[in-house]
């Protein structure tokens, strides 16, 4: 279909050469390049025959690699191509010398008539062979006609063409509606058989003839006309041509094509331009289109809004650990709770991975916290997805327009920035923007920089730091936490909580983590010679690290090349991974301990805590995070909290490590309710390595 509307479309074209006044010569070259456009061929001729000397001269040679040529001084033999009638040739016996002559391998020969003799032909060949379509063939066929009518015009000095036969053949088997109206006299002097049988041509055609027909006074587009027909349902392109009728009065060509077909793709591609097609939304054109309305609208009538920049925390570990099929099941899910919050319904948008822009328009303003609670709750519960039950949360920054900026761009990335500042508050909270964070922006911008570079060195500029770990029983120091800091010469000494989300953000964390657990094995074993063979070193695994395809694989290499004992090296993971999958961490957890390490629960109680999981999970170690202690001396609810969890590790056979210990009361109690060991300020801050033996080891 799409074929037979650019034959179509190019032979309208080619009709409105029929009435130009220049030269054969020059009319025929545009005609041929117009060929060559549609069929793509290597190259055209226009032949003479010259009946006297019974040869035929080459008076038009087009070849889409070379300008075209008057070739009028070269001849050429009587050719069994040339026919008197259109005819397709290969190459075969006996079109093989003709075609060689031509360098072509296949082509299609036409006659043109002047005065009923085969005085030229048409000859459109291709080097290489190839089978033309009946549609290619019928338009060779109307264009040598459309030459035909031309060059006998020429000849005979008439206003058009001899007779009314040719051109009637033409329009009737073009495929589209055709109308030759005068204006002047409102009449239709010529219909073709579409228009004629066609209701819905008919419909079009007289729609289009009384738009232009208005007594003596007329206008005809000079572009298509989008017509519809609303008993068909179809939609037509209508063009419209001044054309000399055959006995010379002027005339208008109306020809119809239906284009409905097209306009349903170019609805379509519409849609895909403007929607993500993974979860419906719209996508981030259409936000920056639709934001930049609402703000101008916004300014107009001294109003506010806001826009919402949502990103997912830790969604990468969703896909590597449950794969894309979960990871998409997540974005669909969020889609449609963002939609069904009160105030953004048709103000969605996501924006590209897991980033998610939303729209307060000025009208909804007042439903801002309302909006902010909603959002920040739907992401407080777990996800169930496909047959799995996991946790994603997100962070959110929040930006006023017009209030912080009224550039589409530039509010978009103001809200990036308060979303980032977000996440540097410890993640699942939302918040403002403010020249602060605008600042603190430009802050990220040059640790990110100094962070890559300082990866590709080799991670040199990072430091381990350790932290004593003490037994309660003995007061003695049996083992530590290994931390890591950067020392950047560009920028100072900056603290894990600044760079430790941004190279998570970043995907750096696996390089970093990797240098970190090599480091720290390799001065575990330097200590088990040099002062106490069961000196334990615990090592971070980031959450990127431990979901890495061959994790335990890599690690095991990783501790078989620093030769340290692997049962002194404990390996901390969080608890929000070791709930999110627990098939696949379990089986990690079951491989890591093969190699013989010890695994320890970090953070515990800070998640999504359930003491199912410490039964299902093989740990050594339950480490309780700073937050549950730090009210212990007055609090009842964390003594009984710690209590629980202290009698619970004595009967699955797990230690039990308190972390965060400030003072000489909050140790003393905690020994009474038997931890194992404690972990905190009160003994020592993080300290370099020669410190931390000098002071507990020496």
């Amino acid at each position: 279909m799409l074929a037979n509307l650019q034959s179509k479309n190019q032979i309208m074209k080619i009709i409105q050469c029929m009435d130009d006044e220049r030269t054969f010569y020059e009319i025929a070259v545009d005609i041929l390049k117009y060929m060559e456009e549609y069929l793509n061929t290597s190259h055209a001729y226009i032949l003479q025959k010259n009946f006297q000397q019974k040869n035929y001269n080459v008076i038009i040679k087009y070849d889409r690699d070379e300008l075209y040529e008057d070739l009028t001084t070269i001849d050429v033999p009587e050719l069994k191509i040339c026919g008197n009638s259109l005819v397709y040739v290969e190459d075969t016996e006996e079109y093989a010398k003709d075609l060689q002559l031509f360098g072509a391998a296949c082509g299609i020969i036409a006659p043109i008539y002047i005065n009923n003799a085969a005085v030229l032909h048409l000859l459109i060949l291709e080097k290489c062979t190839r089978k033309f379509t009946d549609t290619e063939l019928e338009y060779v066929e109307n264009v040598s006609l459309i030459l035909q009518a031309i060059a006998q015009k020429k000849v005979t000095d008439r206003s058009m063409i001899s007779t009314n036969s040719v051109l009637q053949s033409i329009l009737t088997n073009i495929g589209s509606g055709i109308l030759v109206c005068d204006v002047e006299q409102n009449t239709v002097l010529f219909k073709n058989t579409v228009a004629e049988f066609s209701e819905e041509n008919i419909r079009v055609l007289s729609d289009a003839m009384k738009s232009i027909m208005s007594g003596k006074e007329y206008l005809v587009p000079k572009r298509p006309v989008e017509f519809f027909d609303a008993e068909s349902g179809l939609w037509f392109d209508v063009s419209f041509s001044r054309l000399q009728w055959i006995d010379g009065r002027e005339v208008v060509l109306i020809s119809s094509n239906d284009v409905t077909l097209k306009k349903k793709n170019s609805t379509r591609n519409a849609f895909q331009a403007q929607n993500d097609f993974l979860t419906g939304l719209y996508n981030r054109m259409k936000c920056e289109i639709d934001l930049k309305k609402t703000v101008e609208q916004a300014i107009k009538n001294n109003q506010k809004g806001a826009v919402l920049f949502i990103d997912m925390d830790n969604f990468k570990n969703i896909n590597d650990s449950l794969g894309h099929d979960y990871g998409d099941a997540l974005l669909k899910e969020i889609g449609t709770i963002l939609q069904g919050i009160p105030g953004l319904r048709n103000h969605c948008y996501r924006m590209g991975g897991d980033e998610f822009v939303a729209i307060v328009t000025p009208e909804n303003l007042g439903l801002l916290k309302k909006i902010l609670t909603n959002i920040t709750t739907s992401f407080n519960k777990p996800w169930y997805l496909i047959d799995s039950e996991c946790y994603c949360t997100m962070s959110m920054g929040v930006v006023i327009f017009p209030e912080n900026g009224t550039d589409v761009n530039s509010l978009i990335k103001k809200a990036d920035i308060a979303m980032y500042e977000a996440k540097r508050s410890g993640k699942n909270c939302y918040a403002y923007y403010s020249e602060q964070a605008n600042d603190s922006s430009y802050r990220r911008l040059e640790v990110e920089s100094s962070m890559r570079q300082a990866v590709e060195a080799s991670c040199e500029e990072f430091v381990v730091f350790y932290q004593p770990i003490i037994d309660t029983c003995t007061n003695l120091c049996t083992g530590c936490e290994s931390l890591v800091r950067w020392d950047s010469k560009s920028l100072g000494f900056i603290g894990p909580g600044e760079f430790i989300p941004l190279a998570e953000y970043l995907g750096l964390i696996t390089d970093i983590g990797d240098f970190v657990l090599e480091t720290a094995c390799r001065q575990c074993k330097e200590w088990n010679e040099k002062y106490n063979p069961d000196f334990r070193v615990n090592v971070n695994l980031s959450v990127v690290q431990l979901l890495q395809q061959n994790v335990v694989k890599h690690i095991s290499e990783l501790i078989l090349s620093t030769g340290v004992n692997p049962a002194n090296i404990t390996l901390e993971i969080t608890e929000n991974l070791a709930i999110n999958d627990m098939e696949r961490v379990t089986a990690i957890i079951s491989g890591l301990k093969k190699i013989g390490v010890k695994i320890a629960l970090d953070d515990f109680g800070t998640g999504y805590s359930s003491l199912n999981y410490i039964k299902q999970l093989d740990f050594d170690v339950i480490k309780i995070d700073k937050s549950f202690v730090d009210e212990i001396l007055t609090d009842d609810y964390e003594k009984a909290f710690v209590k629980l969890i202290v009698d619970l590790s004595r009967q699955i056979g797990v230690k039990l490590c308190v972390e965060g210990i400030e003072s000489r009361e909050q140790y003393e109690l905690l020994r009474n309710l038997q931890a194992d060991s404690i972990q905190g300020y009160y003994f020592s801050k993080p300290i370099p390595a020669k410190d931390f033996e000098e002071k507990f080891l020496g």
